[in-house]
């Protein structure tokens, strides 16, 4: 079993990959198959990582969505087909930016005990 420190740190990882993937910008990666096929397997992984997060954690920050985080990577993993990108997009530009931030918080946590 993996600790939470790896667990926030594959998430953070997936940020940073998302993030350099979304930073030509909409019109780029709307155009690569490429780039949509890795930000989705990125947000895959994060989504999977974010359900082996302890309850605590989740508890303490609830103005994060873990519900729509747990919800979104049945929909990578399940339903791929019926993906909608505008609504990946938005999620890129919304709320991974407060889940980094949420993510760096419990690192530190972790990093003082």
């Amino acid at each position: 079993m993996k600790s939470q420190r790896a667990y926030v740190e594959h998430i953070l990882e997936c940020i940073r990959r998302v993030g350099e993937d979304s930073a030509h910008g909409r019109e780029a990666v709307f155009a690569s198959r490429t780039l949509q096929d890795a930000i989705l397997r990125n947000l895959q992984i994060l989504c999977e990582s974010t359900q082996r997060l302890d309850e605590r954690y989740k508890r303490e920050h609830a103005e994060i969505g873990w519900q729509s985080i747990s919800g979104m990577r049945n929909v990578l993993v399940h339903d791929y087909f019926e993906v909608d990108f505008e609504s990946v997009w938005r999620i890129v530009e919304r709320d991974l930016a407060p889940l980094e931030q949420t993510m760096r918080l419990i690192l530190a946590k972790l990093d003082e005990s």
